[in-house]
């Protein structure tokens, strides 16, 4: 508190008794600012964004894949008429579509990330004010407060009782209390005080300041979904290239048939090999779930966070401000041992004004009880999460200096001290109470709490999100376990919980009380689902019991306390309005500050999982059967039964248009692990019984037709066959059905079925059904097929469970 005024009788002022004031430094002058700009002294470091225009562009192109595609595409346009290059085409339009969607996410992330931006508050010409980091010059003045992040590296100038935490730096979790001179590092934050430093290094000289760019830069990689996809595509590129020669030697040397049509079946035969849809779907859908987010104020800061958080089983939240809002009232002031409720008063308003960043809890005593009296703050010992109270030394005016603590009750009463009874009624009631207490210690010694005397008992009302029972009540059904991690007073913590309706709200545990060994740690958080008195290093050691049991876990959080468990755990939730710190380190922010939006992520996850997994079998079906077919081809020496035009035609109705709108469709299944297991034990089955029902179908045809055309005709035949299995595929893979799965299933067939009725589209695609018998005998094997299909996914079901 700095020194105030004394109003006199007469109306004058005259200065309170005390120490003279102490005058802040200005900062940089607007002159000096214009100076270092001129000189490009400037913090220039790119804000933490998506991929450039560039990246998504290159990414989408430059493929292994449509290296391959682009060749073949040449070589067709060549020697084939258009209908054989379709697939060229069509793989155009799959990268524009997937460039455009990632551009869309890019607008959407890149707005968000503005919106969420830290804005640090910079003195310049006496004035402090909010600025972009990149506006921060080298000599800037910058404040610092309770949750700040430090965003460039300086030098202590001003500090009161200044403690930061360098953990993400440095790995040491005790935080370090810093004095003027002492160097400052960007990535660090502030746990308890406040002050001021001069930055040193700004833009790219911040050491520390790349690291954390360099951490938070936007990534498109590291999930198991993707790591999944990238096996698969090795696994296929290892069978594909030895099938490929085999084909090409078959068809171009064994072979003594027209060059040109050898040259195109080959081709026929290669190009399905390829699932070049699967990796743009991915892309997609991501890009998609990041837009439909944007819209509901979620910044993804990383795009795999949204599978993450599908594939959570445990949410650890942060009582204040997740299930409660951020705010409180005082509904009651109980003087204890004879206090005199008019002078706590005094004492509750200096102790407000002795706080320039106070904290919900302060905010709400400021509110209540405004500071009018002549006492001046002649010590301050700010709040801090591990020591649970604040304090702070007055002179009063009159002579008298006195000492005093808010906080816990539970902390700074002896545990046989009667006042906790009554104030365990009042946890009971979910109201929050701090104790104020007179202490005979200076604020500095270790042992300040030591001797307190109670003197009254505050009672704090939280107000309850409305949303929050809702999404509690989501996450049950979704059997995802909530753990209610706060450091406010257990029963407290669980009767708030028990208003919301949160299942075993009753259990409760005070975390003083926990286990140091991590096992048993993990079974008492197994069992129970309220902690109070949880310590920021505690909150990260049950983060880390509960990964040690094999559980994906979420930390939700907006405090300073939250960092180091937000950054252990698999999945960071911050609050829009929550210090610079859990925002720099969170995977998702909620702008909105609304608990409620975390049933979307989780929803968004889960309709990438799910469908992905779905299109995935799909694609690698196709990828199975065209390997075998090939080989069976080389084996048997017979012509490829296909030109490329048969494949896209298949490929578009069977995979390719169905997959994209299974692909963005709702779905609330549960995510599950083993990705490439789970798809492969599908597609394999599906892919070998599609192709030993089409290469059937082709056998018999070649000894059923001869003469001219005989090759189009068994062509044909096998087509009806490959199309209808494929199509028992999609029929399985779009279960359970809903009306417009239906439709599109039956829309896909009747595409066909126009196809093969329409002159004009017989001869674009050489598809024309010659006679009843094989035409019959196509659906029949193709209905045989589609049976064994039904029987081996079933068993595959019930022996490889996933």
């Amino acid at each position: 508190m700095t020194q105030r005024a004394k109003i006199d009788t007469d109306g004058s002022e005259t200065e309170a008794p005390g120490p003279p004031v102490v005058h802040r430094a200005a900062g940089l002058t607007s002159a000096e600012v214009a100076e270092r700009v001129a000189r490009g002294e400037v913090n220039d470091v790119p804000v933490r964004s998506s991929r450039s225009t560039t990246d998504i562009v290159r990414a989408n192109v430059v493929t292994r894949f449509n290296a391959i595609i682009g060749v073949l595409w040449v070589i067709m346009l060549i020697v084939a008429p258009i209908q054989d290059s379709l697939f060229g085409f069509v793989i155009i339009a799959n990268t524009g579509i997937g460039i455009i969607q990632e551009l869309r996410a890019k607008k959407t992330l890149d707005g968000l990330a503005v919106i969420g931006e830290a804005k640090p508050t910079v003195r310049r010409d006496g004035v402090t004010a909010e600025l972009s980091t990149s506006e921060i010059v080298l000599g800037d003045l910058i404040e610092l407060g309770p949750g700040d992040k430090v965003v460039v590296d300086g030098e202590v100038a001003e500090a009161d009782s200044l403690e930061i935490d360098e953990s993400l730096l440095t790995g040491e979790a005790d935080p370090v209390v810093k004095k003027p001179g002492d160097p400052m590092m960007s990535g660090s934050f502030v746990v308890a005080g406040g002050g001021a430093f001069t930055a040193t290094k700004v833009g790219r000289e911040a050491y520390a300041a790349q690291l954390a760019e360099e951490a938070s830069r936007f990534t498109l990689v590291h999930s198991e979904l993707r790591s999944g996809i990238s096996t698969i595509l090795k696994y296929v590129t290892w069978m594909m290239v030895p099938t490929a020669i085999g084909l090409i030697i078959s068809q171009l040397v064994v072979k003594d048939n027209d060059l040109k049509n050898s040259i195109a079946r080959t081709v026929g035969g290669i190009v399905p090999m390829i699932p070049e849809g699967l990796v743009l779907l991915t892309s997609v859908a991501f890009a998609i779930g990041v837009v439909r987010l944007g819209r509901k104020q979620c910044l993804v800061q990383e795009l795999p966070a949204i599978e993450g958080l599908a594939r959570v089983d445990v949410v650890c939240l942060d009582k204040t401000g997740t299930l409660t809002e951020g705010g409180m009232d005082v509904t009651e002031l109980r003087p204890l041992n004879g206090s005199d409720e008019t002078y706590v008063r005094k004492v509750l308003g200096a102790l407000g004004e002795s706080d320039p960043r106070p904290n919900a809890s302060l905010q709400a005593i400021i509110d209540a009880y405004p500071d009018t009296v002549e006492w001046r703050c002649t010590q301050a010992l700010p709040f801090s999460s591990a020591r649970k109270y604040s304090g702070a030394a007055f002179s009063e005016g009159d002579g008298e200096n006195s000492t005093w603590l808010l906080g816990a009750p539970d902390v700074l009463l002896k545990a046989a001290d009667p006042t906790l009874q009554e104030i365990d009624h009042l946890n009971e009631q979910g109201l929050r109470v701090l104790l104020l207490a007179s202490t005979p210690h200076d604020l500095d010694s270790p042992e300040v709490a030591t001797d307190a005397h109670p003197t009254a008992l505050v009672v704090l009302e939280q107000r309850l999100r409305p949303d929050a029972a809702d999404t509690l009540a989501y996450f049950a059904e979704q059997n995802v376990a909530t753990k209610v991690i706060s450091g406010d007073n257990a029963v407290s913590v669980g009767a708030v919980a028990g208003k919301l309706e949160m299942a075993g709200a009753a259990n409760t545990v005070d975390a003083r009380t926990l286990p140091t060994d991590r096992e048993e740690m993990a079974k008492v958080l197994d069992e129970n689902a309220i902690f109070g008195r949880v310590t920021p290093q505690q909150k990260r050691d049950m983060v880390a019991a509960l990964q040690s049991h094999g559980h994906t876990v979420a930390m939700t959080g907006d405090g300073v306390n939250d960092v180091l468990a937000l950054k252990d755990a698999d999945i960071g939730v911050s609050m829009g309005s929550g210090s610079e710190a859990t925002r720099a380190v969170a995977q998702i922010v909620l702008l909105n500050n609304s608990f409620a939006t975390l049933p979307s992520v989780v929803a968004e996850g889960r309709r990438v999982i799910g469908n992905i997994t779905r299109v995935a079998t799909l694609f690698l079906t196709k990828t199975v059967y065209s390997v075998l077919l090939a080989v069976l081809v080389v084996v048997s020496q017979v012509e490829y039964p296909f030109l490329p035009r048969h494949l896209t035609l298949l490929s578009t109705l069977t995979i390719g248009v169905p997959a994209f709108f299974l692909a963005l469709a709702p779905n609330k299944e549960r995510a599950k692990p083993n990705f490439v297991r789970r798809v492969m034990r599908y597609a394999i089955p599906g892919g070998v019984i599609a192709a030993a029902a089409t290469f059937t179908t082709y056998l018999l045809a070649r000894h059923h037709y001869s003469g001219t055309g005989a090759l189009e005709a068994e062509t044909s035949a096998a087509t009806l066959t490959l199309f209808l299995v494929s199509m028992w595929v999609l029929a399985i893979i779009a279960r359970p059905y809903t009306w417009w799965r239906l439709t599109l299933v039956a829309t896909m067939g009747g595409a066909f079925l126009l196809v093969l009725i329409v002159p004009w589209l017989q001869d674009f695609f050489a598809l024309k059904l010659v006679g009843t018998t094989m035409p019959w005998a196509a659906v029949v094997i193709a209905a045989a097929g589609g049976m064994l299909l039904e029987l081996s996914w079933h068993w595959v079901s019930r022996r490889f469970p996933t």
